[in-house]
């Protein structure tokens, strides 16, 4: 598959986005790429998941879509028929990454301890999600984190919000953020892609002065 997690460094922001009705999934993206934005990933906890991300990519083919808490191989499977990139889990599953790694599929899997950071190296990864972020720490915790573990990145998701997220995209061993404070459910739901425009605009400015 032709995807780097590099690719994120540029984007510095992925929206974490719950589809529940595939009639929003090409609104909500075609909002994303009108607020500078042009990457979600589709979390994996609706029905409507998979044929939201083959309704994105086939009507944004550049888009960066990527599927998110991928929890079996037969996820990541339906994740890549529908035409995500990349895999995103909240945990580290090594069966999961060992049966992406086969196929060639980009995994970014979840860890929040030194331990999960091992073992993610031991299985040949150098770029994480540290997930839940605030939940376990925080901005603290992650540079703690980056000490001994220099040469690893990390993708910061859960909590991360307009407000915390410069702290976040200052640390060095950071590629992105992941967040959905932009794309939050209500919004999607009430068919608000203006609002959605508009809030990714700032993200991205954001993400554009921490830089």
């Amino acid at each position: 598959m032709n995807f780097n997690f590099e690719n994120l460094s540029r984007l510095r922001i992925v929206p974490v986005i719950v589809i529940n009705d595939v009639e929003k999934a090409v609104p909500l993206a075609k909002a994303l790429c009108d607020g500078g934005l042009p990457c979600a990933e589709v979390t994996f906890r609706t029905a409507a998941a998979a044929d939201s991300i083959r309704a994105i990519t086939n009507a944004f083919p550049e888009m960066l879509v990527g599927a998110g808490t991928i929890l079996s191989p037969a996820q990541a499977d339906e994740a890549v028929s529908a035409g995500a990139k990349f895999m995103v889990s909240p945990g580290l599953n090594p069966e999961t990454v060992k049966y992406c790694q086969s196929k060639n599929i980009p995994m970014l899997p979840g860890v929040c301890t030194p331990s999960e950071i091992e073992l993610g190296l031991s299985l040949g990864l150098n770029t994480l999600k540290f997930f839940p972020a605030e939940a376990v720490g925080g901005v603290n915790l992650l540079k703690s984190l980056t000490a001994p573990y220099k040469n690893v990145k990390f993708v910061p998701t859960g909590g991360i919000t307009a407000a915390n997220l410069s702290n976040y995209l200052a640390i060095k061993n950071v590629l992105a953020c992941g967040g959905s404070w932009m794309v939050k459910d209500e919004l999607i739901n009430a068919g608000d892609f203006a609002k959605i425009t508009e809030l990714t605009r700032e993200a991205v400015a954001l993400a554009g002065r921490a830089v």
